[in-house]
């Protein structure tokens, strides 16, 4: 079964329907690739994916070791670089709203970093993640 549909909707814009949900994700080519930018382009959803990825797994492993860190946020920036023009750098900085032991900040790092899309980037693309903890 497809996990999405995905309609080119003309001017450089996508529409992207999520099949169970009926969610919609529109997508724009950015500004310096002949396009308005009024929306995530495809490469921004890449990098994006990362941090939403990263921070789901830690959820679930803080869920099991009883913890809430609902308010945490990760600030996402892509470097793109040319011929090919392709993401180089992803850098994300998740600011976590727990006050949390060495041990527990280790497990939800650890976790983080083990979530499929990091597994499923291309190995040339270079992550810089930093962790800030209360």
């Amino acid at each position: 079964m497809a996990t999405s549909k995905v309609t080119y909707l003309g001017d450089l814009r996508t529409s992207s329907i999520h099949l169970q949900s009926g969610t919609e994700i529109i997508t724009d080519a950015p500004l310096d690739n002949n396009g308005k930018g009024e929306a995530f382009s495809p490469t921004d959803m890449v990098a994006n994916s990362l941090a939403t990825c990263m921070l789901t797994v830690m959820g679930i492993k803080a869920r099991d070791l009883e913890v809430d860190f609902s308010g945490s946020t990760a600030e996402v920036t892509k470097v793109m670089a040319a011929e090919p023009r392709r993401i180089s750098e992803i850098h994300i900085t998740f600011n976590m709203n727990l006050i949390a032991d060495d041990k527990t900040k280790t497990i939800l790092e650890r976790t983080g970093m083990t979530c499929p899309v990091h597994f499923s980037l291309h190995p040339e693309i270079k992550r810089e993640i930093i962790f800030n903890w209360k």
